[in-house]
């Protein structure tokens, strides 16, 4: 039987879609192709049907129609090229299509959609045998195209998060487009991103905070200091002004060890005259109330005296990494040191 090479060197597991062939040299015959060992891609092109349909897959997959002036956009791209946290899924759950721009008549199949806007040539790039467009395009899509505003500030959060883009090189790209589809959205996006946040959960707890508790925008993860200059933690969210603390709790902090952990880090913070405020992943079912414990706590942070024990003001010796550009300046050994606390976050 037939067995496709594999896609890419640099990347191992995933398989080109082939053609069936009658002699079977190039590709499955048409009987082996209606067979339980093999799957079709669309557009008359199949692979192994134990060939797992990883995102990375699919993308390859969606890929095997474009001619040399047609790329993958959207969170695809973005995955292809490192980002972390676009997983090709809505809320884990459901799969999200893979987006290919074709100026020709390539109709949409089951797994990926096609947009027909027009794409310059000298936004493709070609990254272990795909051809995707650039990081800049492909978060400015996924902010046109979101469900919405948040999903949208989430897109460009966690594009800056594994620094593919910054917000001043979108702000730029967003500038010279003209009246496509939601370039308002986009630019309204750009407006609430942030730099520093460190999921997609932190972003939306942001937007808790603001929209519906209409706080003062909070900083994120900025590291906290007592006056002598240790650092005692880097919460979420910290209002400058008023020392309130905001704590996002992931599926991973319900366990009795992350719950202990985050219980002295609470009090690390109160200690030094900061107002935490935790949210937990089940607190998506009610976050007026969330809302509410964030307007309840701004009152007390507010009502404090006294002098403040904490500073944000790092010590000489501290490295920041809170832009884009602290953390591209980085060596490669200085990411692995400096940087590791984002992934264990």
């Amino acid at each position: 039987m037939f067995v496709p090479p594999p896609f890419h060197e640099n990347r191992p597991g995933l398989v080109a879609p082939v053609r069936s062939d009658p002699t079977g040299e190039t590709g499955p015959t048409r009987g082996e192709a209606r067979g339980p060992r093999w799957r079709t891609t669309g557009c008359g092109l199949w692979v192994p049907a134990d060939v797992p349909a990883t995102s990375a897959q699919r993308a390859v997959e969606a890929s095997a129609v474009l001619k040399s002036d047609e790329a993958v956009t959207g969170w695809a791209a973005l995955k292809w090229q490192g980002a972390a946290w676009f997983d090709g899924t809505w809320d884990g759950l459901r799969e999200r299509p893979v987006t290919v721009v074709a100026r020709r008549n390539v109709r949409p199949q089951p797994g990926f959609a096609v947009s027909q806007e027009f794409l310059n040539p000298a936004e493709i790039v070609l990254l272990d045998g795909l051809q995707l467009t650039r990081a800049v395009r492909s978060v400015t899509f996924e902010m046109r195209y979101a469900d919405g505003l948040g999903p949208a500030i989430e897109a460009l959060d966690m594009a800056c998060y594994s620094d593919l883009v910054s917000i001043a090189e979108v702000a730029a790209y967003v500038r010279h487009l003209g009246p496509v589809t939601g370039v308002q959205q986009a630019r309204d996006a750009l407006a609430e991103a942030e730099e520093n946040s460190w999921s997609p959960r932190e972003t939306a707890m942001r937007g808790v905070w603001t929209r519906r508790a209409e706080l003062p925008r909070p900083r994120c993860n900025v590291p906290v200091f007592t006056l002598d200059g240790r650092h005692v933690g880097t919460p979420d969210l910290i209002d400058p002004r008023t020392g309130l603390v905001g704590l996002y709790h992931g599926d991973s902090h319900l366990s009795l060890v992350g719950a202990s952990k985050d219980n002295r880090q609470d009090a690390d913070f109160r200690d030094l005259g900061l107002e935490p405020v935790a949210m937990f992943a089940t607190d998506w079912r009610d976050v007026d109330d969330v809302a509410r414990r964030l307007v309840a706590a701004q009152r007390r942070a507010r009502s404090r005296n006294g002098p403040r024990g904490w500073s944000l003001d790092p010590p000489p010796w501290w490295t920041p990494t809170e832009t884009v550009a602290q953390r591209r300046a980085l060596a490669e050994g200085e990411k692995e040191r400096y940087l590791r606390y984002r992934r264990a976050a």
